[in-house]
């Protein structure tokens, strides 16, 4: 595939993948009650709830520290991703990446915008828009929607285990939405399918970072006197 092509391929699975995640994300935030569940099959539910944290809910950093770092990121993998178009990379590593992107900026677009164009998510009403700037929250602030759900497996602890006996267990409990998907899906991928790529950016980092030794040097200053 030519570097065109490749540079078109990444803008348009971008724009898709943002498209797709919001679309569902506004369905769910302007049809259902917070908390509320859809049961698609026993195992799987459309559960909505919001976080103001990092991917599947999880939550450890400041909220606007949290939506700069995701900006920065972005920025550096979208760089990085036209860097690679340049170089002529494999079409599946430029897929797989363009995936990270959107999956990070879709995330973003929630913390952006979503506090200032909508109302609250209420258990006991749902969230509609508002004009801008009258939402229940400011710039970068918003919360993340989340609604996929899989408790595949719902059981109880024996008795016998240790501080859990007795509990209720649930097989993969995060509440995530499509964003997360695809950032789960292209780092796994990016494993599995991109280890030459990946070992070649490791090798590359661990180069920019070597300390030349004293024969380096006089090499280097012997031809650079030489020529």
């Amino acid at each position: 595939m030519t570097k065109k092509k490749s540079a078109w391929l990444a803008v348009l699975l971008i724009v898709v993948l943002l498209v797709i995640d919001q679309v569902i994300k506004i369905a769910v935030k302007t049809n259902m009650h917070l908390y509320e569940s859809l049961w698609i099959t026993d195992w799987f539910q459309i559960h909505f709830i919001e976080n103001n944290g990092m991917a599947f809910g999880l939550s450890f950093i400041n909220k606007y520290a949290l939506s700069v770092f995701r900006i920065i990121a972005v920025i550096v993998i979208g760089i990085y991703i036209r860097n690679q178009i340049r170089q002529g990379a494999r079409t599946i590593y430029i897929v797989l990446l363009s995936m990270l992107l959107a999956g990070a900026a879709g995330n973003i677009i929630d913390c952006m915008f979503y506090g200032e164009i909508f109302t609250a998510s209420s258990p006991f009403y749902v969230s509609y828009l508002v004009p801008y700037g009258h939402g229940y929250s400011g710039f970068l602030t918003g919360k993340v929607v989340d609604m996929f759900y899989f408790p595949l497996i719902v059981s109880t602890w024996p008795d016998w285990v240790p501080i859990w006996g007795g509990e209720e267990f649930i097989f993969f409990s995060p509440v995530f939405n499509f964003a997360d998907a695809c950032v789960s899906v292209s780092v796994v991928a990016l494993l599995i399918f991109c280890r030459k790529e990946l070992a070649t950016l490791s090798v590359s980092d661990e180069k920019k970072n070597e300390v030349p030794s004293e024969g380096e040097k006089k090499d280097e200053e012997t031809t650079s006197s030489a020529s």
